[in-house]
C-alpha cells in the first residue's frame, strides 16, 4: 500500500450581492465569493489537495478558468471530476480535515450540511470529513471580510 498527503488552498474575494456558495452548500448572506466558476473556496481547496496528493497538477491546470466550459460552474461537479481523477490511478480516500478562514457569516450550524454534502460528491462517509472555522480576529482582509479562505488536507492510498 502507498499512501500520500496532500494539501490544498483557496482564497475568493467577497463582494456584496453574489451568491455564497461553500462546502457544496448556498448560505444566505449579503456578500458571495466571486470568481469564475461559483468560488467555493473549500471545494477548491479539497481539489488541490486531492490532485496533489495523486500527483495530478492543480484545480487551474485541470479546469482553467480562461475556458468558458467552467464559467459559473457548480463546484460539486469540479470535486466529482476530481475524485474520478484519482480513482483512474488507483487512489482511495482515507480522510479529508479541512479549515475554513472568515469572519461572518459564522458558519458552524452548516458544518454537518456541508460534510454531507461532500461526502456524497466523494461517495465517502461523511465521518471521513473534518470541517472546521476559524476567524482572523479580524486582521487582514479576511478580517476585514473583503475574502474569504480554505486549507484542506487528504490523504489517500493505493493498493500496489
Amino acid at each position: 500500500m502507498s499512501y500520500r498527503v496532500g494539501y490544498g488552498f483557496d482564497v475568493h474575494q467577497l463582494k456584496e450581492g453574489l451568491p455564497f456558495a461553500l462546502g457544496g452548500i448556498h448560505i444566505k448572506y449579503h456578500k458571495g465569493s466571486l470568481g469564475h466558476s461559483d468560488a467555493d473556496v473549500l471545494i477548491h481547496s479539497i481539489c488541490d489537495a486531492l490532485l496533489g496528493a495523486s500527483n495530478l497538477g492543480d484545480i487551474g491546470t485541470n479546469f482553467p478558468d480562461d475556458n468558458d466550459a467552467y464559467k459559473n460552474i457548480d463546484s460539486k461537479i469540479l470535486l466529482k471530476k476530481v475524485v474520478e481523477l484519482i480513482k483512474e490511478k488507483g487512489f482511495i480516500i482515507i480522510n479529508i480535515d479541512s479549515t475554513i478562514c472568515l469572519e461572518n457569516p459564522k458558519i458552524s450550524s452548516y458544518i454537518l450540511k456541508m460534510r454531507s454534502v461532500l461526502a456524497d460528491c466523494m461517495n465517502i462517509d461523511s465521518d471521513l470529513i473534518s470541517i472546521k472555522a476559524t476567524t482572523t480576529e479580524r486582521l487582514g482582509f479576511i478580517g476585514r471580510e473583503e475574502g474569504v479562505a480554505a486549507h484542506a488536507t487528504v490523504l489517500i492510498k493505493k493498493d500496489c
